[in-house]
């Protein structure tokens, strides 16, 4: 059942930021279960391991409320070291696709967020300066209560020089202005474009473990979860996991999916160079969420590692949450459907089997 999106596509970014959340997330109270929380999420209690992943929750107040409307591992959008802007508007646009997203597909976006509700976003990973977010993220980590935890993400910028140790230092900092904030949880978004030698961090091996190490010496015991896209190839795969699933405490999977979007024009539907092709989430990416969480549990068991699982990707019901918790994540989230219907961690915790 949709209602008034909490993130309005229609509005800016910095429309949103200034005044969202909207629809039933600007006015929320807090609502919790009697019972005490039944269940762990790295250490931490949660009443129920479901949250929203990096992305609609751009800053304090968006966090806060979805705190409130019982979405439990709520994750502060992804910041960076200094200011970065965000791709121009329209960076939400909805696309209608038959099944599951094949790939190499063109798609056709538009303003109908109908269902099934697939959309295509490309924010560019915008981030204010740290004076600005930290006491904001300070602020939504302090405001969880007993049974939720706020998840702080970040990413480096890659330098314009190209060095490596410049990189790897911009992580390093990064990582301790998170930590700073007082989150439980720290993730590290290795899964967007044009940060790696391989075009997404994550596919490049060698240069995801130097991260990994450079940030794990800023935060200590602080658990760590690197987001990663969805691997094509079992061997990549699980040559990833042998070389990371060991120095982290989680992986998040998966991001989004590129496919080439278009208005119903033919023409390139996101303004900017780069844009013709965008990251599409939904319901059409449950496949490769749900398929990727169970290839890392059999990936974890195989290796003998105990890193956490947290699908993402389609996961817009009750039904969805089940299907991911059997196929091995120990945890869910869920980013496109919670924004149209603000009361989803409400009929998971009432609907689901697999609390």
């Amino acid at each position: 059942m949709h209602s008034e999106p909490f993130y309005d596509p229609a509005k800016s970014y910095l429309d949103n930021f200034e005044h969202g959340p909207f629809g039933l997330f600007a006015n929320t109270s807090p609502s919790f279960p009697a019972e005490p929380p039944r269940h762990q999420f790295l250490g931490q209690p949660v009443f129920a391991p479901f949250g929203i992943p990096a992305g609609p929750l751009i800053n304090g107040r968006f966090v806060k409320a979805a705190l409130d409307m019982g979405f439990d591992i709520p994750v502060y959008k992804t910041v960076r070291t200094r200011r970065q802007p965000c791709h121009p508007w329209p960076n939400v646009l909805a696309v209608k696709v038959e099944g599951d997203l094949k790939p190499d597909q063109t798609l056709v976006a538009g303003t109908d967020y109908s269902e099934p509700l697939s959309i295509t976003n490309s924010f560019g990973v915008p981030s204010f300066d740290p004076d600005l977010w930290q006491p904001d993220m300070a602020e939504a980590a302090a405001y969880a209560r007993p049974g939720q935890v706020v998840v702080g993400s970040f990413q480096a910028t890659l330098p314009e020089s190209g060095s490596v140790a410049a990189y790897l230092q911009d992580f390093r900092l990064g990582a301790r202005l998170v930590k700073e904030t007082g989150v439980k949880v720290i993730e590290v978004n290795l899964s967007c474009p044009n940060e790696g030698t391989a075009n997404l961090l994550c596919f490049d091996i060698v240069r995801s473990r130097q991260v990994v190490e450079a940030i794990k010496e800023e935060i200590g015991s602080l658990p760590l979860m690197i987001k990663t896209a969805y691997y094509k190839d079992q061997t990549r795969l699980q040559a990833f996991v042998r070389e990371l699933g060991g120095a982290v405490d989680g992986i998040v999977s998966i991001n989004t999916i590129a496919a080439e979007v278009l208005d119903a024009s033919g023409h390139q539907a996101l303004p900017g160079e780069g844009r013709l092709r965008s990251g599409v989430c939904g319901s059409a990416v449950k496949w490769a969420g749900v398929e990727m969480a169970s290839r890392l549990a059999r990936l974890r068991a195989e290796l003998g590692m105990n890193f956490a699982i947290v699908g993402v990707g389609g996961a817009g019901s009750a039904e969805a949450f089940d299907e991911y918790r059997r196929a091995g994540a120990d945890a869910v989230m869920s980013a496109t459907a919670a924004m149209w219907n603000p009361r989803l961690a409400q009929q998971i915790k009432e609907q689901a089997h697999e609390l």
